[in-house]
């Protein structure tokens, strides 16, 4: 990822996600990079896939809209999904972030990641606040 430098326009990252439960992590990662990243920080804008992160075309179609210049335009996308969405697509989580970048193409702004079990298993620590 390309240096952000004061002065310049607010970075904004694009943020796919399988459902709602990912979503309310947002705040934890506002309040990490509070810690870690002093100034402005990015805007973070999260898109959840009711369920599990698209696949094929649809993933592919998903990054180029929010890659897309328009009022909401991201400057940079990262999908998260879990290995294990009630499928068989993805036999571990280099499976997953080789298959979704296949998927999406070569965009040097996308960043595929995945859970080898769930991304629910991370919040665990966190609980208490999200609820």
């Amino acid at each position: 990822m390309a240096e952000w430098a004061p002065g310049s326009a607010r970075l904004r990252i694009a943020i796919i996600v399988e459902g709602r439960t990912e979503k309310a992590f947002k705040r934890h990662i506002l309040e990490f990079l509070k810690v870690r990243v002093p100034g402005r920080r990015p805007k973070l804008d999260f898109f959840c896939c009711d369920g599990r992160v698209h696949k094929e075309g649809k993933l592919r179609r998903t990054v180029e809209g929010l890659l897309a210049n328009g009022k909401s335009q991201a400057d940079y996308v990262i999908a998260l999904t879990d290995v294990y969405t009630g499928s068989s697509d993805f036999k571990d989580a280099a499976d997953a972030k080789a298959k979704m970048r296949q998927w999406v193409g070569q965009k040097e702004k996308f960043f595929p990641h995945a859970a080898q079990y769930d991304f629910e298993a991370w919040l665990l620590p966190y609980w208490q606040a999200i609820q």
